[in-house]
């Protein structure tokens, strides 16, 4: 995701005029991004984006508001999350790619991720998901298997998606059919092809 798939997505807020005015407040005064970013949602709605699949459009003004911060002041973002609404925690936490911060903005995962808002727990599984360990992000994946968040919004799952994770998923796998319940259909798929990849090595061993 760039700047410029936002800046494009966005062409038919409300009122693209305050949008433009308050990008540039944020640039000149990088202090009014404060005053700017709870307004975001009134001026700009918050209307899904056909052109960016996954964003709201308060969400897409958020995070360019975010990006065009001067790049000295970015870890304002994470004032930002804390003092913020669901709304506005959603939109700092799929700003950060844009942000240059390294993994500076991982606490803020780690934040979002021990909340039951299945929301919040999609937006910290974004691209930004690559600066977590091995160890916190196969749980993190299993918590979307336990509060319903669908595996689709995990950003590179097949590429991370390892032993260790199929292992987990098959325990819960066991705990839920011992108690008479099903895995949700992209859990079972996932352990499915976890399973099918290790199983030549297990027959060479």
């Amino acid at each position: 995701m760039r700047s410029d798939d936002l800046r494009a997505a966005l062409r038919g807020i409300p009122d693209p005029d305050w949008l433009v005015a308050a990008l540039a407040g944020v640039a000149a005064q990088p202090s009014a991004i404060t005053r700017f970013f709870p307004a975001v949602g009134r001026r700009c709605g918050r209307a899904d984006l056909p052109d960016l699949p996954g964003w709201t459009a308060d969400e897409a003004a958020r995070a360019l508001l975010l990006a065009n911060l001067p790049a000295e002041h970015a870890e304002r973002a994470e004032a930002l999350y804390r003092t913020g609404d669901a709304a506005e925690k959603r939109a700092v936490l799929k700003a950060l790619p844009l942000l240059p911060i390294g993994a500076a903005g991982v606490p803020l995962l780690h934040d979002a991720l021990r909340t039951n808002d299945t929301r919040l727990i999609a937006a910290a599984l974004g691209p930004y998901a690559a600066h977590l360990d091995a160890s916190t992000w196969r749980q993190a994946v299993l918590k979307c298997v336990f509060t319903g968040v669908p595996l689709a919004v995990v950003a590179d799952l097949d590429a991370r998606a390892d032993g260790e994770l199929a292992v987990m998923l098959a325990g819960l796998a066991a705990e839920r059919q011992a108690a008479g319940r099903n895995m949700p259909d992209d859990a079972t798929a996932l352990l499915d092809r976890l399973t099918a990849g290790s199983q030549p090595h297990h027959r060479e061993a």
